[in-house]
Parts: structure tokens; sequence; C-alpha cells
């Protein structure tokens, strides 16, 4: 049994996945544009990841754009059976590596396409819409629903999504997971994170290790000396413990750091520690 399977899985559609897995973000270049500087080194932690367990992969075809999708497909097909692959719809880059909106019903099929074509899949097995503030979902969101009658997407999600967007949502499709922000700290989802796990809907938090304050970092590394553990470790924890429906996917360029990530799902958060950390973001 490798690390990884200790922090348990949860149903993503008709696949299960270890709730331990990986964001593929931090593999392009900075701001996640352009190529990395080592590519060989980003398929080297791709393969590093799925020996250690990992069965979810987060990744985009704008992340880059398309190189993260590439080195994916470079580093890791023919594909692991066991294997979701994970991605996000609703953006393009400009050519200074700016975020540009794209939730019309051609854009969303083109980025299927883009994403369908650059991982070297003949279906998605997710696809999240990020949605943007003030754009209405139903255009974008009934796009991806018929290109999944189609067989080109398996199952849907949302990111950056409210509860009434969430809900908006699910009377178009079915939504199997939801992506938002949300660490010890900022905990906005609280609610929503409680809701999800009673209809059985995944929640994957994006960003779970920033945002903190310069008082909020100090609780949560005093926590950690105290347990001989990082920071960063003692955060992803605590995210494992807060709801079994919490699909964590934090992203790192570096197989070091990689591994510091997956020891969470070993970490034991006593009941002082987790007094300690609940505190944090009251």
């Amino acid at each position: 049994m490798s690390a990884i399977t200790k922090a348990g899985n949860f149903r993503l559609g008709e696949r299960v996945v270890n709730r331990l897995g990986y964001g593929a973000m931090q593999l392009a270049g900075p701001n996640n544009f352009g190529p990395p500087k080592d590519p060989a080194a980003s398929r080297a932690l791709l393969r590093e990841a799925v020996a250690s367990g990992v069965n979810h992969i987060d990744t985009s075809d704008y992340y880059g754009p398309h190189v993260t999708n590439q080195l994916i497909r470079e580093a890791l097909a023919p594909y692991p059976d066991d294997l979701t692959i994970v991605t996000k719809v609703g953006a393009l880059r400009g050519s200074d590596g700016s975020h540009i909106p794209a939730f019309s019903s051609e854009e969303i099929k083109q980025a299927v396409g883009d994403n369908l074509r650059n991982l070297g899949l003949e279906v998605l097995h997710v696809v999240n819409l990020r949605i943007a503030d003030g754009v209405p979902i139903e255009e974008p969101l009934s796009a991806l629903a018929g290109l999944q009658r189609q067989g080109l997407v398996r199952h849907i999600g949302l990111s950056n999504a409210t509860p009434a967007q969430i809900a908006e949502g699910r009377r178009i499709c079915e939504i199997v997971c939801v992506q938002n922000y949300y660490t010890i700290a900022h905990r906005a989802d609280d609610a929503l994170i409680d809701d999800l796990a009673r209809a059985g809907i995944a929640y994957v938090p994006f960003s779970p290790l920033g945002g903190f304050s310069s008082a909020q970092s100090a609780a949560l590394t005093q926590v950690a000396k105290r347990l001989g553990a990082v920071p960063s470790q003692v955060a992803l924890a605590w995210l494992l413990r807060r709801s079994d429906n919490i699909l964590l996917i934090s992203g790192t360029s570096s197989i070091a750091h990689l591994r510091e990530n997956f020891a969470a799902a070993e970490l034991n958060l006593p009941k002082d520690a987790m007094t300690a950390l609940n505190a944090i973001g009251g």
C-alpha cells in the first residue's frame, strides 16, 4: 500500500480516485505560460506521481497553452487504466500570457477538441467549466452537455462556482465535482462542502496552500513544529480530515516537494492540533 492510498478514495463519476491527486499547472513555464525550463524533469515528475499511487491528475489545455497536456501525454501515454485526467475549459491565453474568457459554444467545442488532441484521448474523463464573474453559464454548460451526449466528455464539473451557479448547473446536467478556492484560512465554502458531500459530489480545493496571513502562517508553522512536520503537510492533512469528499490536487514542479505533499496522507492530527488549526480560520 502506497502512502497515498492511506488518505482513502472517492467516487468521481463511475471512477474511484485516490483523494491525494496531482495538479499539473506548475509544469508549464512561469505563471503557467510557455514551456518549462526542463521538460524532461517535468515528465519525470509525472511518472513519479503515478508510480506513487496518483490516479487523478488535474490539468487544462490553456496551461502553457497546450504545454502541460502535451507533457502528460509524452510522460504517461498509453495511460494506466485507472488514471483519471480532469481538465478545464473556459479560457484562452493571449500572446502576453493573459487569460481571455472563452465561453461561447464554439469556444467550448474547440477547447474540448484541443484537450482531446493534446492529451491523446478519445474521450475526456471529466471537464470542469471555469466560471468567470458575471458570465452566464447556460450556453457554455449546455455546450459541454451536448459534447457529453456525443461521447466526447464523460463527466462534467464546475470551477470557481457559487452555490447558486452549482444549483443552476445541476438543472442542466449532472455535476460530479466542484473546484473552488478553499484553505484552512479561507472557509467560505464550509456549508457548500457539506451540501456536496450529502449529494455525493466531490469538492476539489484549488490553491490549498496559499492565501495565509503572517499570523495564520505562524500558527500553522507552530502546529507543524509540534508534529515534526512541515506546514504544507499539516495544511493538506487538515483538508483530508475536513470532509471525505475533498480531493486534493496540490501542484509542484519538484519531486522532493511532491513526496512531501504525499506524506500528508500518513500525518496524524491529534485533537489539540485540530483545535489549533480550526482556530486559524475562525
